[in-house]
């Protein structure tokens, strides 16, 4: 029976690519979606969860045809605020999706048990190699889940489950960005590259190939990093605006 993927947020954007590019590969996929009106890549099997609840792991480790050897932590929430406007309930909704459901969901994979090689990949954010306060609360909570990373990478290695992080650079288009501007700078680094999905597909297989890698994070930002930003993306302009 083929090895068994878990792609969170799998319906769409990066996910959906994921999704299908391991299902091209020969995986069987578990793809979770948040609403059922969601669509999910043919031939994968869909779960239906909403990972603010806690029991969303469970539902989704159930719908596994056997135990998982790829859980891809994908799905996020992505809201905007500052320190004008933080709140505790808003970082608290963000800490839910993007740092409580991945370590519930990496507990749960871990205790699936499986043999051979075992991995679990979190889709983090390139901003964090050279953050600015943009987007407050999601840049906590996924700093969170960097940390996250790291430390299920050590207790987890004894079961011989690798966890590694995905850091990509602006790839699509944002909630609330112009066209325009996502026009202007998607290839605003030093490579002039526009960081793209099939980027982090490529990454994602790269790590799968790729045993002797745990605890680590690859950025995907063209050397972004490398100017410092002081703004997220969306609120820079460039001559070309």
């Amino acid at each position: 029976m083929n090895r068994v993927a878990i792609v969170t947020g799998a319906g769409k954007r990066v996910g959906r690519v994921l999704a299908e590019g391991l299902l091209h590969d020969g995986w069987q996929v578990v793809a979770h979606v948040r609403d059922k009106a969601d669509a999910v890549p043919e031939r994968a099997i869909p779960v239906v969860a909403d990972l603010a609840d806690p029991v969303a792991a469970a539902t989704i480790l159930a719908a596994c045809p056997q135990p998982p050897s790829l859980l891809v932590n994908n799905a996020a929430r992505f809201a905007a605020d500052s320190f004008a406007d933080f709140s505790a309930e808003e970082l608290g909704r963000h800490m839910a999706v993007n740092v409580a459901a991945p370590a519930l969901l990496t507990s749960a994979f871990a205790a699936a048990g499986g043999a051979g090689d075992r991995l679990v990949v979190n889709i983090l954010d390139a901003k964090l190699v050279a953050p600015n306060p943009d987007y407050l609360s999601y840049t906590l909570s996924k700093a969170a889940l960097a940390a996250l990373t790291t430390l299920s990478a050590q207790a987890l290695a004894e079961q011989g489950i690798r966890v590694n992080g995905i850091a990509p650079a602006l790839m699509l288009l944002s909630p609330g960005q112009t066209e325009a501007n996502f026009q202007a700078m998607h290839r605003f680094n030093p490579l002039r590259h526009g960081v793209e999905p099939e980027d982090v597909l490529w990454t994602l297989r790269f790590l799968v190939d790729s045993p002797a890698i745990t605890g680590e994070t690859l950025t995907l930002d063209a050397g972004q990093r490398f100017w410092r930003l002081p703004r997220d993306v969306q609120f820079l302009q460039t001559d070309s605006e």
